[in-house]
């Protein structure tokens, strides 16, 4: 790869449509995006794919939603891997990077590292939470932990909470520099049916009780969906993850009977946006009493970030709704 294709297409989410199948969707490539959110942490590798599988997935969906919302995306089950939370925080200004950061919480007494990583959540649940800005409440849609991997919750809460049938290809990994310096790269692909769900969809029940891309779509949508997943499923690890093949390469590659069309590309990077304020706000509900509690031995109170470990100290005389000294 020269240097000019990693500077296009490294970081960047481009939208597509295809038009003869009345599918939309997006490419996916994570570099130095996803290298900066893992180097956050020291995990486990279990547990370090999949934060890398679920940071991926955040790009691909948050892509889509509206300037300066934010999309969270949260798995928490009963086992080893606990809690995965990623937020996408889209830029006010079209054309600037959307925010990326993920953190897990992990019991690393019950973690097996030599087990399949998704099996180290157990049972619980996927949730999507979309927070629109100040003044708004956020919509928040759950559905069980389902199938055998990530992509796999994903598209059940697609297909159960929007009836939108939704498929992903990801594919994520560490390359290893000239030199010996490892990072990690991530790409996938995402498809979804536009929004034109079967009258029929609120009332059909899928296997488990959950809906499927089958129990959405009409006979004809139908065949135009198996045929843009088995196109699909022809993408190769290293078709996604890149970097020899550009997106639009490999969407031509892939989609080009279904009269594939390409929108602006949106780049991302890693971003946390904790600030010493930030605390203070969410501390500002407390009573002086609730902050005498925080305090440490040494008269502070402390706070730091999960996702980008920012550590933040402050005299507890400036916090809460009873503070007695400015900042």
């Amino acid at each position: 790869m020269n240097d000019i294709s990693k500077i296009a297409w490294d970081d960047t989410v481009l939208p597509f449509q295809l038009d003869a199948s009345d599918i939309r969707g997006r490419i996916a490539r994570l570099d130095g995006t996803l290298d900066a959110v893992l180097s956050q942490h020291d995990y486990p590798a279990p547990i370090e794919r999949l934060v890398a599988e679920m940071a991926l997935l955040t790009a691909l969906i948050g892509q889509n939603v509206n300037p300066g919302w934010k999309l969270s995306l949260q798995v928490r089950g009963d086992g080893p891997a606990r809690l995965i939370a990623t937020d996408w925080h889209a830029p006010d200004t079209p054309g600037e990077p959307g925010r990326l950061r993920a953190w897990a919480s992990f019991d690393a007494e019950r973690l097996d590292e030599r087990a399949d990583p998704f099996g180290q959540i157990g049972r619980g649940y996927f949730a999507i939470l979309i927070d629109q800005g100040q003044g708004t409440h956020p919509y928040q849609g759950i559905t069980p932990i389902s199938g055998g991997s990530l992509t796999a919750c994903a598209e059940t809460y697609f297909a159960q909470s929007e009836q939108l049938p939704t498929r992903f290809a990801l594919s994520v990994g560490v390359d290893i520099a000239p030199g010996g310096r490892e990072s990690w790269r991530g790409g996938g692909v995402m498809l979804q049916h536009m929004p034109k769900a079967s009258p029929f969809a609120r009332e059909a029940t899928g296997e488990g009780g959950l809906l499927q891309a089958g129990d959405i779509l009409s006979a004809e949508e139908g065949e135009n969906w198996r045929r843009a997943n088995m196109l699909l499923d022809t993408v190769e690890d290293l078709e996604l993850i890149g970097p020899s093949l550009q997106p639009t390469e490999l969407l031509v590659r892939l989609f080009h009977e279904e009269g594939p069309r390409v929108f602006d590309p949106q780049p991302a990077e890693f971003g946390c946006p904790c600030s010493a304020e930030r605390v203070r706000q969410s501390l500002s509900i407390y009573s002086a009493r609730d902050i005498g509690h925080m305090t440490t031995e040494d008269g502070r109170v402390t706070a730091d970030c999960q996702f980008c470990g920012a550590h933040y100290e402050f005299d507890p005389a400036t916090l809460g709704f009873e503070a007695t000294e400015a900042p």
